[in-house]
């Protein structure tokens, strides 16, 4: 729903009816995850999209129906329906997607939703999409302290909110199982946790790129380096923060505050050993997702070297990457930043950054892990 957050809340605003879809569970290769919304306005304009591209056109008319008759629907498309078949499903997989009526009284607190992903605080929507007559529709919106809305009655609100704020720690959407004094329940929750981090320490004509790199995808980019001359917002204007410190001392505080996790990356650019040293020095001790160094062959190696004389472990100098990035024959700031970016994303992903084309199997990776008691595939 982040996607189409601002329209979705204009309309809202306005009090006018609009419909929103979105992608509750996915089989195969399936092009977009659980959460993926596409919202159809009073004025027919279409925002977001739940596949890629495939069976659009069957979801817009169905989000146009609920707009109109407020009645929500849950259908799915996949190779084997002939329904799927002519809505142009092409991709090989299968996919849920519950379309529902959104107004002033089907999502009362839309505003508090909306401010809180915005602000980026941790929050998540659980909304009833398949059970007894009157339940779907019904949804309760939690963060890590309370919950406000419900499903029914206090005992099922209390289960799933339990399972729900799993799922946000992790950063996880999904389809839940719950029982409503007998009457069973599909709920699917959609987490919005903070954003991720991405730390690039190194106010050099790189980093510019790579800070626009990461704020495209979805991270909270800041820049740091010890040289105010260099390190302006001026000159980073994508990033959220541009920080003049010592990169070692503002890794170490970052850490120390408890603002790093293990969705944290962080892209060491400085090309100075009196900044890099230290500052790997302390990166490769943390449990942070990626770790990676700028610097020519002969550079990493002396840099390894220097590491090593300062106590770096073998297993920690083998989470390093370095030379960053992938081999894409790329040159200039842009492309260097996108050999970045591409190496992040397959470290995250699990992919190996080898051509598709040279491959065989499923495109897309399936569908993230489900929590115990969840519908799971059928």
């Amino acid at each position: 729903m982040r996607e189409v957050l601002p329209e979705l809340l204009g309309w809202w605003r306005a009090d006018v009816p609009v419909g929103l879809a979105t992608v509750t569970r996915t089989w195969g290769s399936a092009p977009r995850r659980p959460g993926a919304s596409l919202l159809v306005g009073p004025d027919g304009s279409a925002v977001g999209s739940v596949s890629a591209g495939c069976v659009e056109a069957a979801v817009y008319e169905l989000c146009r129906d609920a707009a109109a008759d407020g009645v929500p629907r849950l259908t799915r498309y996949g190779m084997a329906d002939d329904e799927a078949l002519a809505a142009g499903l092409t991709c090989g997989g299968t996919i849920e997607v519950y379309v529902e009526r959104i107004d002033r009284n089907t999502f009362g607190d839309l505003d508090r939703f909306a401010a809180r992903v915005t602000a980026g605080q941790p929050t998540a929507v659980a909304t009833c999409v398949a059970g007894a007559a009157g339940r779907p529709g019904r949804r309760l919106l939690l963060d890590e302290v309370g919950w406000r809305g419900s499903l029914g009655t206090p005992a099922v609100d209390a289960a799933v909110v339990a399972e729900a704020r799993r799922l946000l720690v992790d950063g996880r959407s999904g389809l839940l199982r719950a029982d409503d004094d007998g009457a069973p329940m599909s709920v699917l929750v959609v987490a919005y946790p903070a954003p991720a981090r991405m730390l690039v320490f190194g106010a050099v004509e790189v980093a510019a790129a790579v800070a626009r790199m990461g704020r495209f995808l979805g991270y909270r980019v800041t820049v740091c380096d010890a040289r105010p001359v260099f390190t302006t917002p001026r000159r980073f204007p994508a990033a959220h923060e541009v920080v003049v410190d010592w990169p070692h001392r503002y890794l170490s505080g970052e850490a120390a505050a408890g603002r790093l996790d293990e969705r944290t990356v962080i892209c060491v650019l400085t090309h100075d050993a009196r900044f890099d040293v230290p500052v790997l020095r302390h990166a490769l001790d943390l449990p942070v997702a990626y770790v990676g160094a700028m610097g020519s062959r002969r550079a990493t190696e002396d840099r390894r070297d220097r590491l090593r004389a300062a106590g770096v472990g073998a297993a920690a100098l083998a989470r390093l990457r370095a030379p960053i990035g992938l081999d894409l024959g790329g040159a200039g700031p842009e492309e260097t930043a996108v050999s970045i970016a591409a190496e992040i994303v397959a470290m995250r992903g699990g992919g190996t950054g080898a051509s598709l084309t040279d491959g065989a199997g499923r495109i897309h990776a399936g569908a993230p892990a489900r929590v115990a008691g969840s519908a799971g595939d059928r």
